[in-house]
């Protein structure tokens, strides 16, 4: 099938042999529909289609009528966009505890889902998945270069046009119509304006650490009408947080405000009303939200649990991205280089002595093959950011 293509399709694949239900979380344009079209289903319902999503909205009780005409003993129903028509959710609860139907639901909003689907779907029913931008293991017939990555990101359909011209158009029209238009009808959102002006500010904000209270003031809003709006990109999947790691044994200061990465760099770049021509030191700061975005992309590809954090006191020493699977730390420092050298590492060395439970260090740069650069410490290419993960299985 199609979407074994996908890393994720291995846990896709696992959980339907399984007999589990599904949901599938990812933004729109990531590829979700490629893959359930795929499947042999029984039933698909495709709720984005406005004279479909009609149907089920004046008569929600039409699904369970039609999934218990169905003649084949465990039916494979496939709905899209399940958070458009929130009451289907009571019926397939009602049909996944009652091993009448195996359902696979798809949505690019976890905010409806989780607000109001969250006390009778979610716990215990189905296994839920997430659908990335790609990861540059799935771009086989590809090649890009990091330039590109950085400046248009890894959309399926955005990075395997050719032509840099059909590529922007795409993004722009990508944006306008999917950020500005579906996540502020999804929020309801009261001010129109401040939000525009938040998203914009905070795709150019992405990957720093936030500062609530210098963007209330550039918004002119209050500092949790702002949390509220960085919450709405989180739940509508456009932004990732990511936690610091605030404990330690030595060092008292550490910074404890969350970073918040924009989940695709083209569309931050859009959305940041920038153009093509990005000044070279600006390069190292994406390269860094890139490695960042690649490395959660890649955890949500297999089923241990692990998560993603920062480090950094206010002295200055800093990490960017920190693995944590089973109580073990992995410090990743990025580097937009060549020519890494020990002095590249130093932060990264300072961690490992700070943190007992942490033992191998990585600095991604832009060597073409890796390089021992202390006992602890490897130089890894960017292309081989994987292995980060693949050292802590």
């Amino acid at each position: 099938m199609d979407f074994i293509s996908r890393q994720i399709g291995k846990r896709f694949k696992t959980a339907l042999n399984r007999r589990k239900s599904i949901l599938l979380l990812g933004p729109r344009q990531t590829g979700k529909t490629t893959l359930v079209k795929s499947l042999n289903a029984d039933l698909y319902i495709n709720l984005a289609r406005p004279a479909t999503r009609q149907i089920y909205e004046k008569d929600p009780g039409r699904l369970t009528r039609e999934v218990e005409a169905m003649t084949s003993k465990l039916p494979l129903v496939i709905i899209d966009e399940v958070q458009k028509v929130m009451p289907l959710l009571d019926a397939v609860q009602d049909l996944i505890d009652s091993q009448v139907a195996q359902f696979i639901l798809t949505g690019s909003s976890a905010r409806k889902l989780r607000r109001e689907g969250d006390a009778n779907l979610l716990p215990g029913r189905v296994v839920i998945l997430r659908m990335d931008p790609l990861l540059i293991s799935e771009m086989t017939t590809l090649s890009p270069s990091i330039e590109e990555l950085l400046l248009y990101g890894s959309l399926p359909q955005i990075i395997s046009e050719e032509s840099a011209e059909n590529r922007e158009e795409d993004l722009f029209s990508y944006v306008t119509t999917y950020l500005e238009e579906e996540i502020r009808s999804e929020a309801l959102v009261r001010n129109i304006g401040a939000f525009s002006n938040f998203l914009k500010l905070a795709a150019l904000e992405s990957g720093s650490i936030s500062n609530f209270h210098k963007l209330s003031q550039d918004v002119g809003v209050s500092n949790p009408t702002i949390r509220e709006y960085y919450q709405i990109l989180v739940d509508c999947l456009v932004a990732e947080r990511v936690e610091a790691l605030s404990q330690s044994r030595t060092r008292k200061k550490l910074i404890k405000s969350p970073k918040f990465l924009i989940y695709d760099l083209g569309v931050r770049r859009i959305a940041a009303g920038e153009g093509r021509d990005i000044p070279d030191k600006y390069m190292g700061d994406l390269f860094e939200q890139w490695v960042g975005l690649e490395l959660l992309r890649l955890m949500r590809t297999v089923p241990q649990k692990s998560s993603l954090l920062f480090w950094r006191d206010q002295a200055g020493a800093e990490v960017d991205w920190i693995v944590e699977k089973e109580n073990q730390y992995t410090p990743v420092e990025v580097k937009w280089t060549e020519n890494p050298s020990s002095r590249d590492a130093r932060h990264v060395h300072a961690f490992i002595k700070e943190y007992s439970n942490s033992s191998q260090g990585y600095v991604i740069c832009r060597i073409p093959r890796a390089q021992k650069l202390t006992d602890t410490i490897t130089a890894l290419p960017w292309r081989e950011l994987h292995t980060v993960l693949e050292d802590r299985q």
